[in-house]
Order: structure tokens, then C-alpha cells, then sequence
């Protein structure tokens, strides 16, 4: 009769590594072994490009244009993250009047956006009824703040930026979602809100980011804010999130 290892509850409710257990002073060969596979798909997610063409595709008719930001190659984003937050001269974008203006931006994590992004659109826009939304733009090179430049360009009173969030060593598709009211050049963190590990099964699920999302939009434009004055005053994460 085998012995019943007292962790095994412990790692049933968490993707962290706990109770590895230890070969001598050192891990196990097999943890060794997961531990580099993890790093190896944490790496591949930094530098795989986006699929832009596929997202589009996805994204039907709500897509808009493809932009890039003013860093020319993965190479130059990683390194110079300022390049990142500013949009290229050509971008092409048409001024007009919107509400919201939704940026697809692979960030650090290509796999997330081509994973997560489109379905969250899915699950957030039928929950913005009446709300004029421009035509989603995809970005590439793209840090958080790229979103402001663009929704400046198109005219929005708000940005909601879906970008790949930094890979850990168990969540290299770990989607975040930033929101910011009256966005303009200059915009710094604390002027936004994040809503993060949109990964289901293993994190926040499309219905339940969707759902924050919403009223957090709402809220924002009631109050006419965004940032650390604005508080998401849900009593419980929603019935969707998991």
C-alpha cells in the first residue's frame, strides 16, 4: 500500500511549486526537469511574435488597423522599453468620437493575447450595450502605455489595453487587462487599472475578467476617473471568475 504524500492537497489548489522533496542537497532529477521546461516556455514567451494576421481574422468585423510601436524588432522592445510605449509615425490611425477604444498589444507574452484576447472582447462587449467602441486595434512591440497614444489618435475618452503580462515560471499565457480614463501622453500607472492573470482554466476566466471589466468601465466613466481612486467595490469575485 502506497503512503499518501501529506502535499499533494497543497499542490491540488496551487500552480506554485511547493513540497518538491529533494535528492541530497539538490532537487530531484524530475523537478529539474519541469523546472527547465517551465523556464524554457517562459523564455518562448517573451520572444515569439504575435500572429497579427490571426487575430484579426478572429477578431471579424470589430477588428481595426494593425499598428506597430516605434521599437522596429523584439530585440529593440526588450531593450528599450520607452521605444514601446510610443506609437510609429505611420500608424494610419482616423481621428473620430468614441467611448472606448480596445488595443490588443502582445506586451510580454504574444501566446497570452493570441490565446486569451479575442475571447475576453467576446465577453466584454455584449456587457457594454450603448457604448460606442472604435474598431479594435492590434499593436505590436507594445507596452501599456502605447494604448493611450492610440486611443488619443482615434479619439476615445477611455483605453482598455489587453496586453501579455510578464511569464512566471507557471503562467506564461497570463493576460492583463488596463483600463485608463482620458488617456493622453504622460499617463502613468497609478492613473490606471489592472485586471490580471486572465488565463482560464487557471486563472480569471473570460466571463468573470469581462464582468469586472464592466463595471470598473462603468464606474470609471460615472466617476470620471480611473486609477487608485477607483476601486473595484465587488463584495466577491463574480460569479464567473474561477
Amino acid at each position: 500500500m502506497s503512503e499518501v504524500d501529506p502535499w499533494d492537497a497543497l499542490r491540488a489548489a496551487t500552480r506554485a511549486r511547493v513540497g518538491l522533496g529533494r535528492a541530497g542537497d539538490g532537487l530531484s532529477t524530475a523537478e529539474n526537469l519541469r523546472l527547465a521546461a517551465a523556464h524554457a516556455q517562459a523564455r518562448d514567451a517573451v520572444h515569439t511574435a504575435l500572429d497579427a494576421d490571426a487575430i484579426v481574422t478572429a477578431l471579424g468585423e470589430r477588428a481595426g488597423p494593425v499598428v506597430h510601436s516605434q521599437a522596429a524588432d523584439r530585440a529593440e522592445y526588450l531593450q528599450r522599453p520607452d521605444l514601446g510605449r510610443r506609437l510609429a509615425p505611420d500608424h494610419g490611425l482616423e481621428a473620430g468620437e468614441h467611448d472606448l477604444v480596445v488595443v490588443l498589444s502582445d506586451g510580454l507574452s504574444a501566446r497570452a493575447v493570441q490565446d486569451h484576447a479575442v475571447a475576453v472582447v467576446d465577453a466584454l462587449l455584449p456587457r457594454l450595450e450603448g457604448w460606442s467602441v472604435a474598431p479594435v486595434v492590434v499593436a505590436e512591440q507594445a507596452r501599456v502605455a502605447l494604448g493611450d497614444e492610440i486611443a488619443v489618435a482615434l479619439g476615445g475618452r477611455m483605453v482598455l489595453v489587453l496586453i501579455g503580462e510578464r511569464p512566471g515560471m507557471s503562467s506564461p499565457d497570463s493576460l492583463g487587462a488596463y483600463l485608463t480614463f482620458e488617456p493622453r501622453l504622460g499617463r502613468v500607472d497609478s492613473e490606471r487599472n489592472c485586471v490580471s492573470n486572465i488565463r482560464p482554466p487557471d486563472g480569471l476566466t473570460y466571463e468573470g475578467a469581462a464582468e469586472i471589466l464592466a463595471a470598473l468601465l462603468t464606474e470609471s466613466f460615472r466617476l470620471q476617473l480611473s486609477g487608485v481612486e477607483l476601486k473595484d467595490t465587488g463584495a466577491a469575485l463574480p460569479s464567473g471568475a474561477g
